[in-house]
């Protein structure tokens, strides 16, 4: 079976340095989505033309998405640390942009520096395809949930970030926000400006580069990447409707709205803890499924009412499914192409997946103003189904395709 063939010489003790940086700058990174994820709807809602509030989110994402190709293949070019670098410095700048379009109240500007977030999205989400890289084979799943859990520090900072500095620039509510999430981008370009590079070496049973379009003939990567893409677009669907429904629809205030996002995140990471452990234990099919009935429990508690412990719960089971969805079909994903395939398996990857959360964040506002709340959960029940079914073609394919 094709899978991530290199070996590294980079020790143990270099390994793991890359998986904390990688880890660190995670966290900082992924404060940039939270922000905007709790502010993007609220603000917008204000500077928008009615039913497109969600619109920075949902640029910032499609950003993201159709940037993944044109990071990969840069990155192929001039090295994952530079990469890294520049798409921090980019995300920066655009965290000041946003400041801007808050003193202006220019949604034009508001979308050009979520924008820019987006592009820094495309370089930090191959994050966690650095610190595979960087490990021993039998150390990947766990490799992957190390630099995801660096984000349950993101889980209390974006949330506190967004409630607590949005006075900070007088009249101008937010903008320090946005100022101070600037600082936090720059960190993280400095944090990944110091990872070595390990210099995969392929073996020879390898064999040679394939097409994308035969490398995609592999069920078991296709299921990966739905897995994936199924998990991200239920997941931003849900998150970028919640502060509309909860503050702007239902009026509850922002630090109940601010708290339910912030344990959302929480729920999206901490259990990366134990996910790489429990596909160990388990197998990818068994966790996969697992991820789609917390996906359901979602549906169920977010059609319970609007008191703010549904929202809660809702949130936190789409938290955990999303984990548990994400991390089993990226592991199974870096199990299915070779090394000097690596780059543009993990671009098409990231653009499907990143298209499917563009998506669902887009349709998010849309859905829940026109249709509302009870509707949006309806809408996630058809991309469970055939995520199941997918499960199950998965788990009746030779062991050895999910090893």
């Amino acid at each position: 079976m094709p899978g991530i063939s290199q070996h590294t010489d980079m020790s143990p003790r270099r390994a793991a340095g890359n998986v904390a940086l990688l880890g660190l700058a995670q966290a900082l990174s992924t404060c940039a989505p939270i922000v905007v994820t709790l502010l993007g709807g609220i603000v917008g809602t204000r500077l928008a033309p009615e039913g497109w509030s969600t619109l920075p989110m949902s640029v910032m994402i499609i950003t993201l998405a159709t940037g993944a190709i044109p990071a990969s293949m840069l990155m192929r070019r001039i090295g994952r640390r530079a990469g890294f670098a520049g798409g921090g410095l980019l995300g920066a700048i655009g965290a000041l942009v946003v400041a801007l379009a808050l003193y202006r109240d220019s949604f034009g500007l508001l979308c050009t520096g979520t924008m820019l977030m987006g592009i820094n999205g495309s370089f930090a989400m191959q994050y966690r395809f650095a610190a595979a890289e960087s490990v021993a084979l039998h150390n990947v799943s766990r490799a992957i949930s190390g630099v995801l859990l660096g984000t349950v520090l993101a889980a209390w900072a974006g949330p506190e970030l967004a409630a607590r500095a949005r006075l900070l620039v007088p009249d101008v509510e937010y903008a320090g926000s946005f100022f101070i999430l600037a600082a936090f981008l720059l960190a993280s370009a400095a944090l990944v400006a110091c990872i070595r590079e390990p210099e995969p070496r392929e073996l020879a049973e390898e064999g040679e580069e394939r097409p994308l379009s035969q490398v995609f003939k592999q069920p078991t990567l296709v299921i990966a990447v739905m897995s994936a893409a199924v998990g991200y677009g239920v997941m931003n669907l849900v998150m970028t409707a919640t502060p509309i429904s909860m503050h702007v629809m239902h009026g509850h205030s922002i630090d109940d709205t601010a708290m339910v996002i912030q344990s959302h995140v929480l729920a999206m990471y901490l259990p990366s803890l134990g996910s790489g452990l429990l596909i160990g234990w388990l197998g990818i099919p068994a966790v996969m499924a697992m991820g789609v009935l917390l996906l359901g429990a979602t549906v169920i508690a977010g059609l319970s009412g609007h008191e703010v412990h549904s929202y809660w719960l809702a949130l936190v089971s789409l938290g955990v499914g999303w984990n548990l969805l994400f991390v089993s079909g990226t592991t199974l994903l870096t199990k299915q192409y070779r090394a000097s395939e690596r780059f543009k398996v993990q671009a098409a990857n990231d653009v499907t997946v990143f298209g499917a959360s563009a998506l669902g964040s887009l349709l998010a506002g849309r859905i829940v103003f026109l249709m509302g709340w009870e509707t949006l959960m309806y809408t996630c029940l058809p991309l469970l189904a055939v995520m199941s079914l997918a499960i199950i073609k998965l788990a009746r394919l030779p062991k050895t395709a999910t090893a």
